[in-house]
């Protein structure tokens, strides 16, 4: 967000705490994209703050949260005071959550097991979500429309719509094996506590193979993660990183150092592709 956008959402995640009790003396904003996630002191309550439009995903994230944790699943827990409930302020929608000191890098075969327990939870849920091919022909759209991403050159549109078109072929169609996915399950979304890794962020949950989610692991986490298809792990490897690439060239787009990542996602990409 823009400073002028992110401090008035940092305002309404204050304003929202305090107006279900909890005391907040101070804010320390822990990321800026398109959404934020604020630190409240000294509740120490997190609250994920994004235009209002994004509420519908915000519930759809907090429920899923819940009911993980009702599993007894590995994930961030939502502040008490506050529950599941979407909050609304000043134009923006937030929910707040339990902030967890950060403890430290996790072992890769602690991050393999917390993700083969979170797949377990996973499991359990009956809930309605995409799946992984409907993001792929949604990225496969973003290409075939430059108005969405006029800063693309048309070699790199063109070299980004083949990988995916192979990949697509690649990993084939829907089958009985798919389940409930994390959909992101990156380090960025583990967090180090005092309790174990926890995951966070659902809001982009969606069915498919596991496989896809163990291409967001580390590689030394991945080998870890027992019984998978690690042929199929390198192909969504392949396209993890020709989405996060596609994403980076929305016009819209406001991930952190954005004209690096670019740049990297190509590189990746390529590496990744050699070894598909």
């Amino acid at each position: 967000m823009e400073e002028t956008q992110a401090r008035r959402a940092v305002a309404a995640a204050r304003s929202t705490a305090r107006g279900l009790g909890l005391e907040v003396a101070d804010t320390v904003v822990i990321y800026n994209s398109d959404r934020i996630a604020v630190r409240l002191i000294p509740c120490d309550v997190l609250a994920r703050v994004a235009p209002q439009p994004c509420q519908d995903e915000f519930r759809f994230e907090a429920a899923v949260a819940r009911r993980l944790a009702e599993t007894g699943s590995p994930v961030g827990a939502l502040e008490p005071l506050a529950g599941s409930r979407v909050y609304v302020e000043d134009g923006f929608a937030l929910t707040l959550w339990r902030y967890y000191e950060p403890m430290g890098a996790i072992a890769p075969a602690d991050y393999a097991e917390a993700l083969i327990q979170l797949h377990n939870g996973l499991r359990q849920l009956d809930l309605a979500a995409p799946h992984i091919s409907e993001r792929i022909t949604a990225w496969v759209a973003e290409l075939e429309n430059p108005e969405q991403n006029p800063d693309l050159a048309h070699a790199d549109r063109e070299f980004l719509s083949t990988a995916l078109h192979r990949i697509r072929s690649a990993i084939g169609q829907p089958n009985a094996a798919d389940q409930l996915l994390h959909g992101e399950p990156h380090p960025g979304n583990l967090l180090s506590t005092s309790s174990g890794p926890r995951f966070i962020d659902f809001h982009t949950c969606q069915r498919g193979p596991v496989e896809y989610d163990i291409a967001f692991l580390p590689e030394e986490a991945a080998a870890r993660y027992p019984g998978v298809n690690q042929a199929m792990v390198q192909q969504f490897r392949a396209l993890m990183w020709a989405g996060f690439t596609t994403m980076r060239w929305r016009a819209r787009d406001q991930f952190p150092d954005r004209d690096l990542w670019r740049a990297e996602g190509f590189n990746r990409l390529r590496a990744a592709l050699e070894r598909a």
